[in-house]
């Protein structure tokens, strides 16, 4: 008895064709669940390093409650405006309301991620540029808004 004629033949085309792996076991899932770090882009999780910052000051002070706190990817240098060479690209700045709008701080993420080497040294960073725009902001020294300032 001949082998071939008792398989059938694969389908061909189109509507033959199968949605899994060639083991017959399906499609992968998602190589972690979304409530895994490792599903978070780097964009989230300097958001939330942001926001965690954020979050320690208005604790520490209540005058930045209104204060928005934001994430840019990199500072917009409009116009024939030239850099200081002394710090040729802002990790930071301060925004002022106006027309009802409130303050914002605006932390911008890829120098900020250059900067620095690893998760740990990101947040110090985040955190110092967060706690030098609040100061800027409320006209303090950098050490009143956190003491821990420039200590770690």
């Amino acid at each position: 008895m001949d082998k071939s004629s008792s398989v059938p033949p694969a389908p061909s085309g189109p509507a033959g064709h199968r949605h899994r792996d060639r083991h017959g076991r399906g499609m992968r899932g998602p190589v972690a669940p979304p409530q895994v770090p490792l599903a978070a882009s780097r964009a989230e999780t300097f958001d939330s390093l942001v926001h965690d910052s954020a979050e320690r000051l208005r604790r520490r002070l209540p005058q930045l409650a209104s204060v928005d706190f934001a994430v840019q990817e990199v500072p917009w240098l409009g116009g024939d405006s030239v850099p200081d060479p002394v710090d040729a690209v802002p990790l930071g700045r301060v925004v002022r309301g106006r027309r009802g709008r409130p303050d914002r701080i605006v932390v911008y993420r890829r120098p900020v991620e250059l900067r620095s080497r690893d998760r740990e040294e990101r947040a110090q960073l985040v955190h110092e540029v967060c706690v030098e725009q609040a100061a800027d902001l409320l006209g303090l020294a950098p050490e009143s808004v956190d003491p821990r300032y420039g200590q770690e």
